[in-house]
């Protein structure tokens, strides 16, 4: 990657798009009982119990701001929204599994004293979006619940913060990068083979931020495979994590025995166990590989790569559009939930993976959703030619600006760079992409020279 130079850091820096962040609070109930028990006449100090609802949603703890009397406090936390959450009290080590929609759980914070005990979403990127609150423990508490205030950022505060956030994109070095490209033993007969082991490791989400990752090859998103129409493919998985496993080839077409879905195709890859999956590329395709058990946990916690057969072609149409020919390729894994949370290829801004161009080059970018809800993605100035869904070419593409990829879709979009800039590049939906800190999660930023 060219090294960017101090225009350039200029541009990003004064480049964030601003998001006001709105707190929502609904009055809750809170349920008080106490009482005494006698043994051989002796009497023991009450016991007070305070019971409280908290209700999670994109991007929302309501209430986010609870009043309660010393004691036990029992936590009904309960996931009203469509993706999944969780309750955390970092400082007593306390928290709920992750909640899929729908799902409620009740947990019991002991002997709370005086003072205040902050909660929030663990999952990445959703506290950065206002999924957070604070429980004021006080005698005088009443087990009420009220709104949090409004943020006490001034807007200089506020400019500064999003400023030194953009810069840490620019100045900070990355870390590593997930998806590079796997490349395949060849057999005695042609047979293409593809090692890929499953393990949990650390991996960092944003700068400083670790998370235990489920990966393959110990990288998220896992490492891109690439073959040609005709070639024979050959997949060993080795199971390291502390549960059963498979793989399922998304959008790749193969015999019903190697579709990778447990326990209809196959029997579950147990921990210590290795399967290996064999069939013939027989048609082109953008797809991806995932895992099909227990895949609500394990695909957003990292376990997808992107799956290519063959090249997508280019449209003759495009021509006169200055585009004849591909300089450099993307593939771009969205995710919004598990460890990994609201990231591009397993990293939340600023760890994302800048890129760069030149004026007139032409860029492809292959869009993955392997998270649990739609992503607007939005490139700044270049328009974005839709040439294929799915992996099935468009009889002519499409222009969009923003492109909204559901779950389990691959969108293939072509981007020809005619101004010269730091391009912000992120998710729409601005609660993905900004708070009151600046930008994080779903961004990235393209230069072009």
């Amino acid at each position: 990657m060219t090294a960017m130079n101090n225009d350039e850091r200029s541009v990003l820096a004064v480049g964030g798009f601003g998001l006001g962040v709105v707190a929502l609070a609904f009055a809750g109930f809170a349920i008080s009982r106490s009482g005494d028990s006698g043994s051989n006449g002796s009497v023991t100090a009450a016991v007070t119990t305070t019971a409280v609802d908290v209700n999670l949603t994109e991007f929302a703890m309501t209430p986010n701001m609870l009043d309660v009397p010393p004691g036990d406090v029992t936590i009904h936390v309960t996931n009203s929204g469509n993706i999944p959450h969780n309750f955390s009290i970092a400082e007593r080590n306390l928290t709920t599994r992750d909640l899929q929609p729908g799902e409620a759980q009740t947990i019991t914070l002991k002997n709370a004293t005086e003072g205040e005990i902050a909660f929030q979403c663990n999952i990445p990127g959703h506290a950065a979006s206002g999924m957070k609150g604070m429980i004021h423990v006080s005698a005088a508490g009443s087990a009420t619940t009220t709104p949090a205030p409004p943020t006490t950022m001034s807007y200089q505060e506020m400019d500064k913060a999003m400023t030194e956030r953009a810069l840490r994109f620019v100045n900070e070095p990355k870390s590593t990068f997930g998806g590079s490209a796997l490349e395949p033993k060849i057999l005695a007969d042609g047979t293409k083979e593809f090692d890929l082991t499953t393990s949990i490791v650390d991996w960092e989400v944003e700068p400083g931020k670790i998370v235990k990752a489920w990966t393959y090859n110990g990288m998220v998103p896992g490492p891109s495979i690439r073959v040609e129409v005709g070639d024979k493919v050959k997949i060993v998985l080795k199971n390291e994590l502390p549960e059963s496993t498979d793989i399922h080839f998304h959008g790749i077409r193969v015999p019903n025995a190697m579709d990778g879905v447990d326990p209809f195709t196959q029997d579950p890859v147990e921990p210590g166990k290795s399967f290996i999956y064999e069939f013939t590329a027989l048609e082109p395709a953008v797809g991806m590989y995932h895992s099909h058990h227990d895949a609500q946990t394990q695909i957003p916690n990292g376990l997808a790569g992107a799956f290519i057969i063959g090249d997508m072609p280019l449209p003759v149409s495009l021509a006169d559009k200055g585009i004849t020919k591909i300089d450099q390729t993307v593939n771009m894994m969205l995710n919004d939930a598990g460890t990994i949370g609201l990231t591009l290829n397993g990293k939340s801004f600023p760890a994302t993976e800048p890129y760069s161009a030149n004026v007139g080059d032409t860029m492809l970018v292959n869009y993955f959703n392997e998270g649990l809800t739609a992503h607007p993605m939005h490139m700044h100035q270049p328009v974005g030619w839709i040439i294929a869904k799915d992996g099935v070419p468009l009889k002519e593409p499409m222009a969009e600006d923003t492109i909204l990829v559901a779950p389990g879709e691959r969108y293939t979009v072509v981007y020809h760079f005619t101004d010269p800039g730091v391009w912000a590049w992120h998710c729409h939906i601005l609660t993905h992409a900004e708070g009151p800190q600046g930008m994080f999660g779903m961004v990235t930023a393209i230069i072009v020279k």
